[in-house]
């Protein structure tokens, strides 16, 4: 009976292990490049590197290329959410995990009214399946030295940012996110 109970909450943990790794890029994303802005340190700062856009992105006033997630919408009630993604694979009052693939997984948080807050996505090693920097962003991206992608952009007409972020490497990791402001 626990080994059974042990494999149900596999899928949870790898959700949650997942959205914590891009957590971490994302946090990676802000803090490199604040350190590079105050001198940080030497052996790290070279001329080559350009430096990383940070949280503080130029607004767009014009509405998202990408604005939902399989009809989920910032603002949404938890409810329409859940029937949209069907059965979460951890459900909470403030958060639902739902691993749609090996390679694919999406956390939905809700605000004090049960609403949609944010809804982050999370693509590992998914290749040809994960979102593009043109469908989520509308356009390319220019790539840092080391190939990785990130790019935030406000959008303050409606009411939330969406950010998207590739890891470097032959296996990147793909996460979107998209968050009331």
């Amino acid at each position: 009976m626990s080994h059974i109970l042990q494999q149900s909450r596999l899928p949870r943990q790898l959700c949650r292990l997942s959205l914590a790794a891009a957590c971490l890029l994302c946090l990676a994303a802000f803090v490199v490049p604040a350190q590079s802005a105050r001198g940080g340190n030497a052996a790290h700062n070279t001329a080559a590197v350009p430096a990383a856009p940070t949280a503080k992105a130029e607004p767009n006033d014009e509405q998202p290329p990408f604005h939902e997630y399989k009809g989920v919408r910032i603002g949404m009630n938890a409810e329409e959410a859940r029937k949209k993604l069907g059965s979460p694979t951890d459900k909470g009052d403030k958060e639902d995990f739902y691993l749609v693939s090996d390679k694919e997984s999406v956390q939905v948080m809700y605000d004090g009214e049960k609403k949609v807050s944010a809804i982050a996505l999370i693509y590992m090693n998914a290749g040809d399946r994960a979102l593009t920097p043109k469908t989520v962003m509308g356009g390319e991206l220019e790539a840092r030295p080391d190939g990785s992608l990130y790019k935030l952009v406000r959008y303050p007409k409606a009411g939330y940012w969406v950010s998207y972020s590739r890891t470097a490497g032959d296996s990147p990791i793909v996460s979107v996110t998209m968050q009331k402001m």
